[in-house]
């Protein structure tokens, strides 16, 4: 049975989108079968393998509406092993039509539930918000992973994050695990970058991984050409710390 991790934050650009991309396409290449679900109406994890958005016709948005089954809004992705249902825009009404439903927060578990032993892992790349979206992500996942830049306000909102993770524990699903918090953006040569790093890794000790996600101009740059660093260059660093943190996942 494959397992659903849900890469989440409330906070933008902490690299959660460039996470699930590169996470998706480093466990793909280590021959794993995966499945990203773009929750996100901005799309970009979907745009950054390659999909292009406007042509899509089923996605996330049916899914949740349960106007489609699961299988039917899967396509391929252009990394081997990778398969996706992508967002577009039209998924921020779906907090506004969902808000009257009955078990609301379950619609995402329910329609993935039949999925679940065709993949190795599920991958959901929330929204950067703790809204209806980001809560149906978390009921469905086993585990979330949480990325954290390694900048000032690093901490910042993670307090309120993982509040929401044990209230969502209490009441939707009580299985709900911490896969890790993951440092990214991280750069040596920084004073700041190694102070935050000692700081989360005091904090929270083995719930940190071991793998950090270094800057990485290969890395930034992916996403334009619509790939995941995996198909944009497999020998820069950023390749390396992704194929690091898969096999980090896979062995826990």
């Amino acid at each position: 049975m494959g397992k659903i991790i849900a890469i989440a934050n409330q906070k933008g650009g902490v690299g959660k989108t460039t996470t699930t991309v590169n996470l998706a396409a480093s466990l793909g290449a280590l021959e794993k079968k995966v499945l990203l679900i773009d929750t996100d109406p901005q799309a970009n994890a979907t745009s950054g393998l390659g999909i292009d958005v406007d042509a899509q016709t089923l996605g996330t948005y049916q899914l949740l509406e349960h106007t489609a089954e699961a299988q039917d809004c899967i396509i391929e992705g252009r990394s081997p092993n990778v398969s996706v249902i992508p967002s577009h825009i039209d998924l921020v009404a779906i907090e506004i039509e969902l808000v009257d439903k009955e078990e609301r927060e379950y619609m995402l578990r329910k329609a993935i539930l039949p999925l679940k032993n065709s993949f190795d892992y599920i991958l959901i790349d929330c929204a950067p918000s703790l809204g209806l979206l980001t809560l149906n992500a978390l009921t469905a996942a086993d585990a979330v992973l949480i990325p954290i830049q390694c900048e000032y306000f690093a901490l910042e909102g993670l307090g309120k994050l993982l509040n929401t993770v044990k209230s969502i524990q209490k009441i939707h699903n009580a299985s709900l695990d911490i896969e890790g918090l993951l440092l990214t953006m991280y750069d040596s040569r920084l004073r700041l970058s190694n102070q935050v790093e000692s700081e989360v890794r005091q904090h929270f000790g083995d719930m940190v991984f071991k793998t950090v996600i270094q800057r990485n101009v290969k890395l930034s740059e992916a996403p334009s050409f619509g790939k995941s660093i995996i198909n944009y260059d497999i020998d820069s660093r950023g390749a390396e710390n992704y194929i690091d943190l898969a096999k980090e996942l896979i062995t826990k």
